[in-house]
């Protein structure tokens, strides 16, 4: 696979980010995406400066390859959470969930690397605006935290690009080869994943949630819009029907279970934060087998197309 200018920026072999899962996206499990080449990304919106300190120090002794962190700005806990950041010396930041104006400037300053992650192009070019240095563009088939507003990442992409050249992470649907193959295609220059790498053996939740989303199919996810400026893409159960069903509730009361869910097992003590492309996972492996797996089908797509592209004028003028 070539190198795009993602993997110039980022330092790390493949165009592949790991999405910063909460309670999932720890040290342990980002060394392991970016000791097998991809960018592991450390999520510390939750966390205390001490916590946060301490992820970092760990993640400095499981990897020495490049990796970042993601703040979610509406859920940041503890402000000092961002000094900690700066004074250790990380170069990569995506932020999420919030106004990219917050924190891009402070986080600049310090000479990081800073990505906002959009749901729409009114998002993008406000993220934009506030001088980020890229875009991740999250189509509406990813799972968690949506905009009640769904664009599809096949529309949202080519049309941020069009509107900036600077680097897009494209995220959303994507969990093999051939979507990073499409991916690139549309104007991208590398992909995130979150519910792929769930369905990894090194993922610290239950067996339950994988077999789970390995059992599922492609209408196996329900999207939650509890009001008008939140939603969430959700596993499909009795619990997550049930509160589509009802329309209003506390998704903070339920969230608050996740932990029963997640380590637990329990499918239905809480929401299970996952992507419609669970339609498309069918098997539980290893993190280095899924990005070994990746490359290789985007190598094979890419050459599929090659001699294709190559004989287009003339199969256009025939």
């Amino acid at each position: 696979m070539q190198a795009t200018p993602l993997t110039a920026l980022l330092g790390s072999r493949y165009p592949i980010v790991q999405a910063p899962m909460g309670l999932i996206a720890t040290a342990d499990f980002a060394s392991r995406v970016s000791n097998a080449g991809g960018f592991g990304l450390v999520g510390v919106g939750l966390g205390t400066a001490a916590q946060v300190e301490a992820e970092l120090i760990k993640m400095r002794t499981l990897t020495d390859r490049p990796f970042g962190v993601n703040v979610a700005l509406a859920f940041l806990r503890d402000p000092d959470a961002v000094r900690v950041i700066r004074e250790y010396g990380v170069k990569f930041v995506t932020t999420s969930a919030g106004d990219p104006a917050k924190l891009t400037p402070v986080l600049k300053e310090a000479g990081i690397t800073v990505f906002h992650v959009v749901p729409n192009l009114k998002a993008a070019q406000k993220a934009l605006d506030a001088g980020v240095d890229g875009l991740v563009v999250e189509g509406g088939e990813g799972g968690g935290f949506k905009n009640p507003d769904l664009v599809s990442t096949m529309v949202l992409v080519p049309l941020i690009r069009d509107h900036t050249d600077r680097p897009i992470v494209a995220a959303g649907g994507i969990c093999d080869g051939r979507g990073m193959a499409a991916a690139l295609a549309l104007g991208a220059d590398g992909i995130q994943m979150g519910t792929r790498f769930v369905c990894s053996l090194e993922a610290p939740v239950h067996d339950n949630w994988k077999q789970a989303i390995v059992g599922s199919d492609d209408t196996g996810t329900v999207v939650l819009k509890p009001n008008a400026r939140q939603a969430v893409r959700t596993m499909k159960t009795q619990r997550t029907q049930a509160l589509a069903a009802k329309g209003e509730f506390d998704l903070a009361d339920e969230l608050s279970h996740a932990q029963d869910l997640y380590f637990g097992g329990n499918m239905e003590g809480g929401i299970a934060l996952s992507g419609q492309v669970g339609g498309r996972i069918g098997d539980v492996k290893s993190i280095a087998a899924i990005i070994e797996d990746i490359v290789a089908e985007y190598d094979a797509t890419v050459a599929r197309f090659t001699p294709l592209a190559a004989s287009a004028p003339n199969r256009l003028a025939s």
